[in-house]
């Protein structure tokens, strides 16, 4: 296999060993060992990798040096929400829900209806569980009070109601 020489076999032994990125170090790993000259078979059975693979790491290699080796961002489905709308999001559900929305406490699908009515984005209850998750929220929420509940009023009736409790024997006596 034939490599450009934009290192030599000792810088390219150096960059592989004190490389982070374990992918690129073994695909550095893969470039050093053709530039000293192991073929294609051999540098398989070291790096484990396929014929196509070596092939193609020494012919990125070749057309731009180590910079060619490291991965491409890979961006990915665009988001349906934009970014620069997600803090308004996020104030929303901070605001907690409104009469409008009909509901006591925030669930996915509440989210996922607000979304679409304020922000005429559609999302899926996935969608809306991974967005949520994205900006920090989680599923676990407070259990709801009722708007008319009176606190004073129920800790009268935990004081003042009978203990129902059975009190069980110290030692339970195994089945005869």
């Amino acid at each position: 296999m034939n490599v450009e020489s934009h290192h030599t076999p000792l810088e390219l032994q150096n960059f592989y060993r004190t490389e982070m990125n374990a992918k690129l170090a073994r695909r550095i790993h893969g470039v050093y060992l053709a530039s000293r000259g192991m073929t294609c078979p051999q540098i398989m059975q070291i790096t484990g990798a396929k014929r196509r693979t070596v092939q193609q790491w020494v012919a990125r290699y070749n057309r731009g040096g180590l910079e060619e080796l490291r991965d491409k961002p890979r961006p990915g489905q665009p988001q349906h929400l934009p970014r620069h709308l997600e803090p308004k999001l996020m104030q929303r559900i901070e605001a907690g829900p409104s009469p409008s929305d009909g509901v006591s406490v925030f669930s996915s699908p509440v989210i996922r209806r607000i979304i679409e009515r304020e922000f005429g984005v559609l999302y899926s209850i996935s969608a809306v569980n991974y967005l949520l998750h994205r900006l920090g929220y989680s599923y676990l929420c407070p259990r709801p009070k009722h708007e008319k509940s009176d606190p004073a009023a129920q800790e009268t009736f935990k004081k003042n109601s009978r203990k129902c409790w059975l009190k069980l024997p110290s030692i339970i006596p195994a089945n005869k």
